[in-house]
């Protein structure tokens, strides 16, 4: 069984994990930057381990990350803090491995010459800056991400790499952060993954903000109830996929949100999902629904 997503684990290979839960508001800034730690197994790949390494050191990527929270939480939306980039981040570089076991190439090795290490490094790059735009204002954030990532990313990518190679991988990863909206077109393998990785962040405890503050409608419910996500090896394709729901609702993440992410994203074929509502009852989420 593979880590359920949102896993903190440093071992990829380790039983699954809760997924840990957004930070509470109102903390200052200077408590809010402090926790966030941005862990991944690296596997030996030593110029991610200097992307994060100088991720984890940034306080204006992580004030980012900060204010993207809040400003998720004034619009009553689930969790943008760095524990959803935590998440992507992990789920994104175990969809490409699991992949990479059956050969299939990225964009940089394709397109590039270059490693699929380096192809890490761009998925990484693009996860931890994916969605810092919201940190200016939701509508359009994907466009704002870019706004802010053109230049931070080459001073992550400083120690990692020399020019023409740096410049190489901030292009591809700004690719990414800008493929990974609803009406994105991924070029790259590195660009789908992204953005279905984004939209994998559903686990228990991940999506349960607004149901939990009493707003009572198809997308909270949905979040609600969708208990585990677990990513593993499929037999027919690359990657299997599997929901664990409590209860029906789930199918509208499942179909609108993830299935929205995963057509089109270029990774269609290598990715099969299964969801199912375990046991004979579904759970009641709400006694009674009126307009």
């Amino acid at each position: 069984m593979g880590p359920v997503a949102g896993s903190t684990s440093a071992d990829e290979d380790q039983g699954p994990t809760e997924a840990p839960a957004a930070p509470a508001l109102p903390q200052h800034p200077r408590d809010a930057v402090a926790a966030a730690r941005i862990r991944v197994p690296t596997r030996g790949n030593r110029r991610l381990e200097r992307l994060l390494e100088a991720a984890n050191g940034d306080l204006q990527l992580k004030a980012w990350w900060h204010v993207a929270q809040v400003n998720a939480s004034r619009l009553g939306m689930s969790d943008h803090s760095w524990v959803h980039i935590q998440v992507v981040v992990n789920i994104a570089l175990r969809v490409f491995r699991l992949m990479q076991r059956r050969g299939i190439e990225p964009g940089m090795v394709a397109d590039h010459g270059m490693r699929p290490h380096d192809a890490e490094v761009v998925i990484a790059a693009a996860s931890l800056l994916h969605c810092v735009g919201m940190a200016i204002h939701r509508t359009d954030h994907e466009a704002f991400s870019l706004f802010l990532a053109a230049d931070k990313l080459g001073v992550l990518l400083e120690d990692a790499y020399e020019e023409p190679e740096r410049s190489v991988v901030v292009a591809e990863a700004l690719g990414a952060i800008i493929g990974h909206r609803r009406s994105g077109e991924p070029l790259t393998l590195e660009a789908g993954i992204v953005r279905v990785a984004d939209a994998l962040d559903m686990a228990k405890g991940r999506s349960r903000v607004p149901f939990e503050a009493g707003r009572t409608n198809i997308h909270s419910l949905s979040a609600a109830a969708i208990d585990q996500v677990r990513i593993d090896a499929g037999e027919d394709r690359a990657v299997r996929i599997e929901i664990d729901m409590n209860n029906s609702s789930g199918i509208f993440q499942v179909d609108e949100l993830l299935a929205t992410k995963l057509r089109g994203s270029g990774i269609e074929d290598h990715v099969e999902v299964v969801a199912r509502i375990e046991g004979e009852h579904e759970k009641r989420l709400v006694p009674v629904f009126r307009l």
